[in-house]
């Protein structure tokens, strides 16, 4: 849906499905006064979902009536207010059909309140039917991670039902039809066994033994000593993000009182305890290294990372000067009494949490000290060559006195909140840039899931902040050594020592984009030959800059249409679009404003986007817009032709240089014919009938990718055994996961390498011990998508930007494209068989769990996939260039 497109914000202009009625106009009223009056915080997403069917029903040509029954059909149910009030606004007839849409609360069991909330629908009419069909349509495509509790998708199937029996020629049951086809799980009458929950691995679980690799990483004495440190820096920074997204997820399932969600069937109350214990298990690994390996071993380097205690005077002095200079001015002690709430702490600031005693009246103050590190190096560097390190809150610690003059410092204590940073937008906010922008500043105020202390805190700060937080002792962490160890970044990139890190490696330019005389290549001349495979960061990131920039400076060039999920501030891409529009050609830029962390970026681009010009969208309601393609349509004789790029990895030229992605550029007629309809369908209000050639979530993805499973199940013989080999970050949808378990069962070699959290459980007899799972955690993080199935002599292979997970193949708008051309497959298939073979870089699954670093042994070849393509690729570009 486009932005001019959009529907109104509840506190602003009306609907669109509401502007020319008043009557509907009169219900949306009605609705927004009676939710704000019994109290509701967020109102549109009060009404999000009625709104959302009240205009399935216009878009429907439902009359006027039957649309302002759907705008009020949850009232009652949600509010209380009574029936009489929305007769004396709409009149009777709606108040009466709005009475037959809702729940008898005296009727304790599900199944029988909804059989009878179904027949009393049913016998109140066609347009009552008709708002039931829309709500069911309305909820199933916004279902949950795509999937339905048991009895609720048989409450929905028998509502279908018994509308079609009554109503066949009803609006939208043939949607509703195809939605709830979408909601069944797989066939489990194929792989009955696959039913145990002992089949499958939790996904937080699981996501947690791959931080673990990288915390191994961070313990490998092989790794460069900097390296070491870097990878304890990301180890930290995963963590809060999960704390923050997942973890405050299974919060918000024990507040709703859900049982288990998942297929391993962990209920969320017993993974919360798991998680922790898990947690602390790994925080005392990243503390002893930290504190036993990494600290000595950099000062034997030159890079002292100490406490004041361990200064001597003339460094304490060198310090004191610079705390008065640059420390203390930035500084706010706030005390807690009777008249000085607990100050509120916002999301990842690190505090000083002080209990101070008035020597006079005797009377314990606790005050908190937020450390200024927004503005100021959490490491205040001091003495020649600026290479001795002091944590700011050991500086501050050392002069609270100064803090609180008169005052005995009783205790202190390091500690930092971990808060819920998730959030929700409704998309029938008018100015969605605006919603998004709000929910950013109400995302500081989360709810707090993790409180993190220096490990020996004096009891009493312990409780008091524990109470003040309002959270649970099971999810208070103590933490030995540095609290924040993301903040060892400083010391990574601190200049020099070269011998501390990785050799430095450079992208390369393939030689497809470089013409004999060193200049750039016509990428619209080559690709009308072939099709060019990239692969990042081995090849430039430069190569995609090339192609936007070469379809800017091409009068033939007519538009320009990109995704934006992530980039970087200072990305030439977008300011591409920019130019393009000055230029007068047509220029899209489709931005994801929900892309979590990067909103406020995306915010700033969109901004920047409109005011030159640009057409700006932002996808379609409930779905985020994660497929990553650009398109650039050139007019070629009588027509125009297409060219498109379409990745596994976001436009971020910053990310390029550390995430391994596969860039595909394409001139294919149908490819990109379809990539075409795709961008009408997320910039405009167009229905494709179905693609043939791509693969689209949320419309066919998963289906598509159980189809080639099947098919490949079905084409396997002794004789001529078929394989199935994938690529991707994360394997946690559970009807794949069931398909590639019916093709272990029959017989098929399957081999996934999965860099995260994987919920499929191999080698387990019986079900998939034809399965292997291999992570590979390294220098560069791998972050393409591969999926190749090998059948009949032949092997299909489609590259794209989704992972199988319910949140890729459900809520997001994902792409995914075949590779067609001979070399750009076996690159593909290559860099897939590298991956698998890897011993330097590889974990291997077993069937209970627990991964295990695989080992070369003495006599065999070692093998690192990542340092095989950066030879391979520098030796391709220095063959060109000799």
């Amino acid at each position: 849906m486009s932005s001019t497109a959009r529907s109104a914000s509840p506190t602003g202009e009306l609907p669109a499905f509401a502007r020319d009625s008043d009557t509907i106009a009169s219900a949306w009223a009605l609705a927004l006064e009676t939710y704000r009056a019994n109290g509701g915080g967020n109102i549109a997403a009060d009404v999000e979902h009625v709104a959302i069917t009240a205009r399935l029903l216009h878009d429907a040509g439902a009359d006027d009536a039957t649309v302002a029954t759907a705008v009020l059909h949850d009232l009652i149910e949600d509010t209380g207010v009574d029936r009489s009030v929305i007769a004396a606004r709409v009149g009777e007839e709606i108040a009466r059909r709005v009475d037959a849409l809702t729940e008898r609360p005296e009727l304790d069991s599900y199944p029988e309140r909804k059989a009878e909330l179904r027949a009393r629908g049913i016998e109140a009419g066609r347009e009552v039917a008709a708002v039931m069909a829309a709500d069911k349509l309305a909820r199933a495509t916004r279902a949950a991670g795509g999937r339905l509790r048991p009895e609720k998708l048989r409450h929905y199937q028998a509502t279908l039902e018994q509308l079609r029996d009554a109503f066949p020629d009803l609006p939208l049951l043939g949607q509703l039809g195809e939605a709830i086809e979408r909601l069944k799980p797989a066939d489990a009458t194929k792989t009955v066994e696959t039913v145990d929950p002992q089949h499958f691995i939790n996904r937080e679980l699981s996501w947690l033994d791959f931080n673990e690799r990288v915390l191994q990483l961070a313990e490998d004495a092989h790794q460069p000593l900097l390296e070491r440190a870097k990878f304890c820096a990301i180890y930290s920074s995963n963590l809060d993000e999960f704390f923050m997204v997942r973890v405050a997820g299974v919060h918000d399932q024990v507040d709703a009182g859900i049982e288990a969600t998942s297929s391993d069937g962990i209920p969320p109350d017993e993974l919360l305890r798991a998680i922790a214990a898990r947690v602390q298990e790994l925080g005392a690994r990243q503390a002893a290294v930290y504190q036993e390996v990494l600290l000595p071993s950099l000062a034997e380097h030159g890079i002292r990372i100490v406490d004041w205690d361990a200064l001597d005077e003339q460094e304490r002095e060198q310090l004191r000067a610079r705390f008065e200079r640059e420390v203390f001015p930035a500084l706010t002690p706030l005390a807690v009494g009777p008249a000085q709430p607990f100050p509120y702490i916002s999301n990842l600031s690190l505090s000083l949490a002080v209990l101070v005693r008035d020597p006079e009246t005797d009377q314990t103050r606790f005050a908190r000290v937020k450390v200024p590190k927004e503005g100021l190096p959490r490491f205040v560097q001091i003495g020649e060559g600026a290479r001795t390190l002091v944590p700011m809150e050991s500086v501050i610690a050392a002069h609270l006195e100064q803090l609180f003059r008169g005052m005995e410092i009783v205790a202190h204590a390091v500690f930092r909140v971990t808060r819920d940073a998730d959030f929700t937008v409704s998309d029938e906010a008018d100015d969605l840039l605006e919603a998004v922008e709000a929910q950013l500043r109400r995302r500081r105020f989360g709810e707090v899931v993790r409180l993190e202390v220096s490990a020996g805190i004096d009891p009493t700060l312990r409780a008091r902040l524990a109470a003040e937080l309002s959270i649970e002792n099971s999810d208070v962490y103590e933490v030995a050594g540095l609290l924040d160890y993301a903040d060892l970044w400083q010391v990574v990139k601190l200049p020099g020592f070269r011998d501390l890190r990785n050799a430095p490696w450079t992208p390369v330019m393939p030689p497809e984009f470089v013409e004999d005389d060193k200049k750039p290549a016509n990428l619209f001349r080559q690709l009308r030959k072939r099709d060019l495979l990239v692969h990042h960061p081995y090849d430039s990131f430069s190569t995609v800059e090339q192609f936007v920039q070469q379809a800017v400076a091409d009068p033939k060039v007519l538009a320009i249409k990109q995704t934006v999920y992530r980039t970087s501030d200072d990305s030439p891409l977008v300011p591409a679009l920019i130019r393009a529009a000055e230029r007068g050609k047509q220029a899209v830029g489709l931005v994801e404003l929900k892309a979590r962390f990067d909103e406020r970026q995306n915010i700033t681009w969109a901004r920047a986007l409109e005011q030159a010009g640009v057409h700006v969208t932002f996808g379609m309601p409930g779905l985020k817009t994660h497929a990553k393609a650009v398109l650039v349509v050139r007019r070629e004789g009588d027509g125009v032709r297409h060219y498109a790029h379409i990745g596994t990895g976001n436009y971020h030229a910053g990310t390029a240089h550390l995430y391994t992605d596969f860039g595909l550029f394409t001139a294919d007629d149908e490819i990109t014919a379809e990539i075409a309809e795709l961008f009408n369908q997320l910039t405009g209000y167009s229905k494709p009938e179905g693609y043939e050639r791509v693969l689209v979530a949320p419309l066919n993805l998963r289906d598509r990718i159980i189809e080639q499973i099947d098919l490949t199940i079905a084409a396997h013989t002794p004789e001529q055994p078929a394989r199935i080999a994938m690529k991707m970050n994360s394997l946690v949808d559970s009807a794949c996961i069931r398909a590639l378990y019916r093709a272990s069962q029959a017989g098929v070699r399957v081999e996934l390498n999965v860099r995260g959290a994987c919920c499929l459980r191999p080698g387990v007899s019986g079900v998939s011990e034809n399965i292997r799972v291999v992570s590979i955690v390294g220098r560069f993080l791998e972050h393409s998508r591969i999926y190749a199935f090998q059948r009949d002599g032949e092997t299909s292979i489609f590259m794209g930007s989704a992972d199988l997970m319910p949140r890729n193949l459900d809520s997001r708008v994902e792409l995914v494209v075949p590779v067609q051309d001979a070399d750009a497959r076996a690159e593909v298939l290559d860099t897939l068989e590298r991956c698998l073979a890897d011993t330097e870089n590889a974990w291997d699954l077993r069937a209970d769990g627990t991964w295990t670093h695989r080992r070369v042994q003495p006599g065999d070849e070692r093998r690192d996939v990542q340092a095989e393509l950066m030879r391979a690729h520098l030796a391709r570009a220095e063959h060109v260039e000799a």
